[in-house]
């Protein structure tokens, strides 16, 4: 399905030549002590609600008080070949960049733009204390902070305060995401990384939730002063912040794989037992009452490839 484009993406061409040596990646440093801090955007292509976010953070010139602030634009070799009628076709120039962050495949033979691009990108993920990752999703749905498998990540969500729905869940099959990198993904370690999906690729509110999302974790860190970021919130948070606990990833072994109807983002099941997916002779049924449909899309549906995962609130 296709759904309306309400975002123009933005022009990054004046970041290119960035100030640490890699393209399109700044690092500022207060001279205090402090965490070292990040913020990356355009880790897919065609999901620049992030862009707009950081581009809003370059144009306001905010520096961190003590620490170092990390800004990147991540894959934007695919972010050039965006086409308003194949939006879909800049999300990834070889392979989705955001599964290649396992040290078998950044230190293997293997190569593609994106491993190039996640190589030179990667001692400034590991340096980081606290990192924030910008995305959106293909389908209409209300914003997710990504949590993986980590309590302290969620943790730090209720720190930042937005959004309502935390999600911890079981990774992805095709491979390791930047947020469950090293020592984002050690209980031990103090280093904390976050996801965010601000809602539907190409809605005006996901540049919102993107904005407002950014200037609250730069305040949770401590590295920007609350008192500079609160000016530039956008949103109310949501009273309370719950937490949907994935227990199951809904992985297509091939094409034949159907939904028997399309999901809504975080649609509650309500009946244990109810049929949520067939493929040829698998099927899908929900394990629980009240399970939770996080993030069905079958937009780049093949084998391998998780399209929903099935979880419940606590």
């Amino acid at each position: 399905m296709n759904h309306p484009i309400e975002l123009s993406p933005p022009d990054i061409g004046a970041y290119k030549s960035g100030n640490t040596g890699v393209d399109y990646v700044y690092r500022f440093d207060s001279g205090k002590p402090g965490p070292n801090v990040m913020i990356q955007a355009l880790t897919h292509g065609n999901e620049f609600c992030g862009a707009i976010a950081l581009d809003r953070v370059f144009s306001l010139k905010i520096f961190p008080s003590k620490g170092k602030l990390t800004l990147a634009f991540a894959n934007v070799a695919a972010f050039a070949r965006f086409d308003f009628k194949d939006p879909d076709r800049s999300r990834f120039i070889d392979e989705d960049y955001n599964r290649v962050w396992g040290d078998e495949a950044l230190d293997g033979p293997r190569d593609s733009a994106e491993l190039r691009r996640a190589r030179a990108l990667r001692p400034f993920v590991d340096a980081a204390d606290f990192l924030l990752d910008l995305h959106s999703m293909h389908e209409p749905c209300r914003p997710i902070m990504v949590c993986a498998k980590s309590e302290k990540s969620a943790a730090f969500s209720r720190r930042i305060g937005v959004p309502a729905d935390l999600l911890i869940d079981t990774g992805h099959p095709a491979g390791l995401r930047m947020i469950e990198r090293g020592a984002f993904n050690d209980p031990a370690s103090p280093k904390t990384a976050v996801l965010i999906e601000c809602g539907q690729h190409w809605e005006k509110s996901s540049a919102d939730v993107a904005v407002d999302t950014t200037f609250r974790f730069l305040a949770a860190t401590g590295c920007v002063p609350e008192s500079v970021c609160r000016a530039h919130y956008r949103l109310i948070p949501p009273p309370t912040q719950r937490i949907i606990r994935v227990t199951e990833a809904v992985v297509p072994q091939t094409m034949d794989f159907r939904f028997p109807y399309m999901f809504k983002g975080l649609e509650v099941v309500p009946r244990k037992g109810t049929v949520v997916a067939t493929d040829g002779d698998r099927v899908w049924k929900t394990p629980y009452d009240n399970c939770v449909m996080v993030m069905p899309s079958l937009a780049h549906l093949k084998p391998g490839t998780t399209v929903l995962r099935l979880g419940r609130y606590d």
